[in-house]
C-alpha cells in the first residue's frame, strides 16, 4: 500500500488582488519545521513577484496560527550537537523584506518563532481570546530571531522586557492594549476582515508608493528625523515623475477606483 503524500506544509491562494498564505500542519498546531519555513518563504517571494497581487495574508490552518518551532526538531538538540535549526539563506523576518503589504490574521495562538512571525509582518489582526507568548525563556532559550530589534519598537521597551523575561501568556484583548495587534474581531469574523483590509488596499492604493512607504518606515527607524526628511523629499520628487500621481489625481477627480500600473521590479 501507497505511503500518503504528505499535505503541503503551505497553502497559497490569490483573490482580488490578495495573496493569502496559510500555515498547513493543523495536526501539530502548524509548529514550525524547515519544510514549513521554507513553504512560507518561497510564497512570499511568489507573492512578491506577481503583478497581480498588491497585498498578503498570513494565517493559519485549524486552531492555531504557528505555536513555535517544532518540539520534536528541537529536542534533537544538545551540548554535543551545536545544529543550526533553521539555516540562514532567509531570515526569520523576510516578510518586512517583501515590497508588499504583509497582514498577520492571528486566527489560534502563536507563539516563540511563530510570534517571531507575526510581529515580522506590517500589521497584525487577531481573533478573540486566542493566547500569545514569548515563550523563549521557558525554554532555555534568548529572545529569538530579532525580536528584541522588533518588538521594543512595536510596544516600547519595558513592555517588551515583561513579555520577552517572564515568557507569559496574554490573550489578544492585552496585547490590543499593549500595542502587539492592531485589530481584534471575532473569530468567524477574522478571515473577512483581515482580506478586506487588503482588498481596499489592492484596490485603491499605488503598489509603487506601498512599497517604499513599507521600505521608508523601517528603514527610518536607524535615522535622525533630518537624514529621514531629506530621503522624503527626495522620494517625492521621485513620485512626481510616476505616472502613478497622474492616475491617482485623475482618478479622484472622476470619482473612480484607481487603475495604478504595477511594481516594476
Amino acid at each position: 500500500m501507497a505511503a500518503p503524500v504528505p499535505a503541503d506544509p503551505v497553502l497559497y491562494e490569490v483573490a482580488e488582488g490578495v495573496a493569502t498564505v496559510s500555515f498547513n500542519r493543523p495536526e501539530r498546531n502548524n509548529a514550525m519545521n524547515e519544510a514549513m519555513r521554507e513553504a512560507y518563504f518561497d510564497a512570499l517571494d511568489r507573492a512578491a513577484a506577481d503583478p497581480e497581487v498588491l497585498a498578503i495574508v498570513v494565517t493559519g490552518v485549524g486552531k492555531s496560527f504557528c505555536v513555535g518551532a517544532d518540539m520534536e526538531e528541537l529536542s534533537a538538540l544538545g551540548p554535543d550537537q551545536p545544529v543550526e535549526l533553521f539555516p540562514e539563506d532567509r531570515p526569520q523576518t523576510y516578510a518586512r523584506s517583501i515590497p508588499k503589504p504583509v497582514i498577520a490574521a492571528l486566527n489560534g495562538a502563536a507563539a516563540g518563532l511563530g510570534l517571531v512571525h507575526a510581529v515580522a509582518c506590517d500589521l497584525r489582526f487577531a481573533a478573540a481570546e486566542i493566547k500569545l507568548t514569548t515563550a523563549f525563556v521557558r525554554r532555555g532559550l534568548i529572545a529569538e530571531y530579532g525580536i528584541s530589534w522588533m518588538l521594543p519598537r512595536l510596544i516600547g521597551p519595558a513592555k517588551a522586557f515583561d513579555l520577552l523575561v517572564s515568557g507569559r501568556v496574554i490573550r489578544s484583548e492585552e496585547a490590543l492594549e499593549l500595542g502587539l495587534v492592531d485589530r481584534v474581531v471575532p473569530g468567524d469574523q477574522l478571515a473577512e476582515a483581515a482580506t478586506a483590509y487588503a482588498r481596499e488596499l489592492a484596490q485603491y492604493c499605488s503598489p509603487t508608493s506601498m512599497a517604499i512607504m513599507k521600505k521608508q518606515l523601517y528603514e527610518d527607524q536607524e535615522q535622525a528625523l533630518e537624514p529621514a526628511y531629506a530621503r522624503a523629499r527626495e522620494e517625492l520628487q521621485a513620485s512626481l515623475r510616476r505616472p502613478d500621481v497622474v492616475e491617482g489625481v485623475q482618478s479622484y477627480l472622476e470619482k473612480r477606483p484607481p487603475k495604478f500600473p504595477p511594481l516594476s521590479s
